[in-house]
């Protein structure tokens, strides 16, 4: 099978999604597959599409503390204002499946994946482009989340430019809290609050990435997550960060977190995440895959968090490590979702 594997793309989350894009290409490799890798912001050398697919393996990248510098990366390509590249849409046709290795940014807000289904492209990995918008959408995730029972960290929604942002937090949510942007990942610009001089800063930071960001109660408990696999919750993982908590860098350098899967829950308390995991999955129109965060609490109660549409696939990646305790390797595992593309109507 030809197989084009998507990675890159102009987002804080650039450097996670290249590392995935790598392994997913070399595991499809090894399962006997022709692929091609290809940035999806910076496109194809300009070479026909035919000819980029192959079985040479690829090589990995890793990733730095901090996010990429995107300007840098938008000055390298000329300052190209497409989010699509040069050769990506021909690339796509020419494959027998599409794997999407993206996070954030148009790789997981619905975007590409409307641009594919206008265009006929209908075998691309992941949750189509409802799916994808509403759950990256933070706001509209949790107002349909709660709606459907899966509890949320109470939090409003404020414009990080207004300079009446902090005092209607501090009003209305209190500390301590969580700042973060609608729309960012990778926990990417979110900062955790305790005074009210790190206020101004945390809405600066979140700022950067987009005006419109949430503030939510801060929620004093272990950290979860459960996977989706079709129509299955794989088995939860608990993450324990070494120091600090669960940010950019914790979640990307190699053993800068302890993860535990499957997570040391009750059988109870397992059976509950794992029903609040497909429920928000459901609930938010997704399909394929995906993965739930989770907070649970120091009451017994399980926060959901966000749900990711294209949830990481590096060597620190807990999708992999869910898959892997039912008994799915890596390679299998991705053979499973671009067979899931190939049934796509």
């Amino acid at each position: 099978m030809k197989i084009a594997v998507l990675a890159g793309g102009l987002s804080p989350e650039r450097d996670v999604s290249l590392v995935s894009g790598a392994l997913i290409a070399n595991a499809l490799v090894r399962n006997g597959h022709s692929v091609a890798l290809a940035d999806l912001y910076l496109g194809t050398d300009g070479r026909p599409a035919a000819e980029l697919f192959g079985t040479d393996p690829f090589p990995i990248p890793g990733v730095k503390q901090q996010e990429p510098d995107l300007d840098a990366v938008k000055a390298s390509a000329g300052g190209q204002e497409a989010y699509i590249g040069p050769g990506i849409i021909d690339l796509c046709r020419a494959a027998d499946a599409v794997f999407l290795a993206l996070h954030g940014s148009i790789g997981e807000n619905g975007m590409l994946q409307a641009t594919l289904d206008c265009l006929g492209i209908r075998h691309y990995t992941g949750t189509g482009y409802l799916g994808a918008m509403l759950s990256m959408d933070k706001d509209i995730a949790k107002h349909m989340m709660s709606g459907a029972g899966v509890p949320v960290p109470e939090g409003i929604s404020v414009d990080a430019r207004d300079t009446g942002a902090a005092s209607r937090i501090l009003a209305e949510v209190g500390l301590p809290c969580v700042i973060k942007p609608k729309s960012c990942g990778s926990s990417v610009g979110v900062s955790r609050v305790f005074t009210e001089v790190e206020l101004d800063g945390a809405l600066a930071a979140a700022g950067r990435y987009e005006s419109s960001v949430l503030a939510e109660k801060l929620i004093s408990g272990r950290e979860l997550t459960c996977a989706v696999l079709g129509d299955r919750a794989l088995p939860p993982v608990e993450i324990i960060p070494k120091n600090g908590w669960y940010d950019y860098k914790n979640k990307y350098q190699s053993g800068a977190t302890v993860e535990i899967c499957p997570a040391p829950l009750t059988a109870d308390e397992t059976a509950e995440i794992e029903r609040l995991a497909l429920l928000a999955f459901r609930s938010l129109r997704m399909d394929m895959y995906g993965r739930a965060d989770f907070i649970l609490s120091d009451d017994g109660r399980f926060y959901c968090l966000e749900v990711n549409a294209l949830p990481g696939m590096t060597p620190t990646s807990l999708l992999p490590q869910e898959a892997a305790a039912v008994g799915i390797g890596y390679g299998e595992l991705c053979d499973i979702l671009a067979g899931m593309a190939l049934k796509k109507e």
